[in-house]
C-alpha cells in the first residue's frame, strides 16, 4: 500500500486520526522527530480509538532515515530497498542522518523513491498524478508546513497540492492525509478493500 510520512507533527489528535486512517486503508505511517507529543498522549490515543494495534507505525530520527527505509522502484516495476550510499550533492543542512550513510543526500533519496510532498505551494493538483503501490506522501507540521529547504529537494512534479478555494491558507492535516490517501487508493482500484464494487 502507501506510505504516509508526517514530518515533525505537532497536534496529537491529528496523528491519532491518521493512525486510524492508516489502519483502515493499509497505509504505513512514518513519524519524523521531533514530535509535539508522546505516543502515549491521551489525545492521540483517544483520536485513534482502538486502531493503534492495527496500524503499522515507525518513528524515525530524520527524514533521510525514513526515506532510506522506503522501497524504491526498479526498472522492471518491482520494488526493493536500497542500502548503497549516494553522493552528498544536494545535502540539506540539519537533515543529515546519524552514523552510517551520512553521505546520502536528501535529493538522491527523493529521486530514487516515489515520494510526493503535499504543500499549498505545489506545482500541480494532487489528482493529476498517476499513483501506484508503495508511493509515499510527505506532510509538514500543522503550524508551518514543510520547510522551504526540504521542498527545494523535490522536483516540481513531486510537489503537489489539494485544490482549495482562493484566499484560504490550508486544510487540516488529518483531512489532507485522508483526501490524498483515498484519491491514490481510488486510482489503484482500492486493492484489499472489503465490499469493493
Amino acid at each position: 500500500m502507501f506510505h504516509v510520512i508526517l514530518y515533525q507533527p505537532e497536534i496529537p489528535p491529528n496523528t491519532g486520526n491518521i493512525i486510524r486512517l492508516c489502519a483502515n486503508t493499509g497505509c504505513r505511517l512514518h513519524l519524523i522527530r521531533p514530535l509535539g507529543f508522546t505516543l502515549e498522549d491521551k489525545q492521540l490515543i483517544r483520536a485513534g480509538l482502538d486502531y493503534h494495534e492495527f496500524a503499522t507505525l515507525r518513528v524515525h530520527d530524520t527524514l533521510l532515515e525514513c526515506l532510506e527505509s522506503l522501497p524504491h522502484p526498479n526498472p522492471d516495476g518491482t520494488t526493493s530497498h536500497s542500502t548503497s550510499p549516494a553522493n552528498n550533492a544536494g545535502q540539506v543542512a540539519g537533515y543529515s542522518p546519524k552514523g552510517e550513510g551520512a553521505d546520502v543526500s536528501l535529493r538522491e533519496l527523493i529521486a530514487t523513491r516515489r515520494v510526493f510532498a503535499l504543500t499549498t505551494k505545489g506545482s500541480q493538483a494532487f489528482h493529476q498524478v498517476q499513483y501506484q503501490a508503495d508511493d509515499a506522501f510527505l506532510f509538514g507540521p500543522e503550524s508551518r508546513g514543510l520547510p522551504a529547504e526540504v521542498l527545494a529537494q523535490f522536483n516540481p512534479g513531486q510537489r503537489v497540492r489539494l485544490p482549495m478555494l482562493p484566499d484560504n491558507r490550508s486544510l487540516n492535516l488529518s483531512n489532507t492525509v485522508a483526501v490524498a490517501v483515498f484519491e491514490a487508493w481510488r486510482q489503484c482500484g482500492f486493492p484489499g478493500a472489503k465490499n469493493q464494487d
